[in-house]
């Protein structure tokens, strides 16, 4: 079978999972992983044989994919603010829009800022921002044990020094282990349970579920906890920089608002307003 073949092979086995372009780009970024050419080289090598170990491999990866199995989860990678990341099901899929949370912290240009990352997962945020900002001060906390070890997986694969705390951040007096910050940012779960049977199945059925939903009747029960922290430990002249439900960002400022900050939405690359900063009156 030729590198051509095979990618045809894999690209019908997408096509009725996926919309054309998803199924494209799916296979563009497995082929990619399992021969180690970028596209460009496996065009002029297309009909070239596929060596019987590149094929194995794609073929295991075919029928995870056909489950609807997140790719990301399949390849056991996911990129993030130009870096891979090493992800599996025990964290959530880092989100292109979460990159520009993380580029609105690092324009600030803040000298030597201690940064906490709340719900840190895969590290991706905590990890993007000392890459950027060397000088910072890292820590990252996570309910989830087995979250970060992904975490600090990631954090070992990127020589990135940071500090990472298990504590559920709900419970108020686990917040005695965390110092004072002058940057709060978190990627916090805010999407209500009733919103599940309408989600795709290769989120439901595969990415945490801790790390996604809330209860119907408190869905802003983590940015209640980041503003009440807020007020006990961020610095003088601090920010908090959260994401949030499209559809409930005004609830949502209005929770920092109550607490005594000016909090601003942001609309993201797609138009949505999903990015909250806020900061003492």
């Amino acid at each position: 079978m030729t590198l051509h073949e095979a990618n045809q092979r894999l690209l019908s086995a997408l096509s009725g999972i996926y919309e054309k372009r998803e199924a494209a780009n799916i296979a563009d970024w497995v082929m990619e992983n399992v021969t180690g050419m970028q596209k460009a080289d496996r065009l002029i090598r297309r009909y070239y044989p596929a060596p019987a170990d590149q094929l194995k491999a794609l073929e295991s990866y075919t029928e995870e994919l056909k489950t609807c199995k997140p790719v990301q989860y399949v390849l056991q990678e996911s990129w993030f603010y130009g870096m891979k990341f090493f992800v599996d099901e025990r964290v959530l899929i880092p989100r292109p829009e979460t990159e520009e949370l993380v580029g609105m912290i690092i324009k600030l240009g803040r000298e030597r800022p201690r940064i906490l990352d709340i719900g840190t997962g895969s590290g991706c945020i905590a990890i993007a921002l000392k890459k950027n900002l060397p000088d910072a001060e890292l820590y990252a906390c996570d309910i989830s044990e087995a979250a970060l070890a992904v975490a600090q997986k990631n954090a070992s694969l990127h020589q990135a020094d940071i500090s990472f705390i298990n504590l559920d951040f709900t419970d108020r007096d686990a917040w005695r282990q965390l110092p004072g910050v002058d940057i709060l940012a978190g990627n916090p779960p805010y999407i209500p349970l009733s919103e599940k049977q309408s989600m795709h199945r290769n989120v439901t059925h595969y990415e945490p579920h801790t790390a996604l939903f809330v209860p119907d009747e408190d869905p802003l029960l983590f940015y209640k906890c980041i503003a009440g922290f807020a007020v006990e430990k961020l610095l003088p002249g601090g920010m908090v920089f959260v994401e949030t439900h499209e559809r409930l960002a005004h609830e949502t400022a209005t929770v920092f608002a109550d607490k005594g900050f000016r909090a601003t939405i942001y609309k993201d690359m797609q138009g949505k307003e999903r990015i909250i900063t806020a900061m003492f009156s």
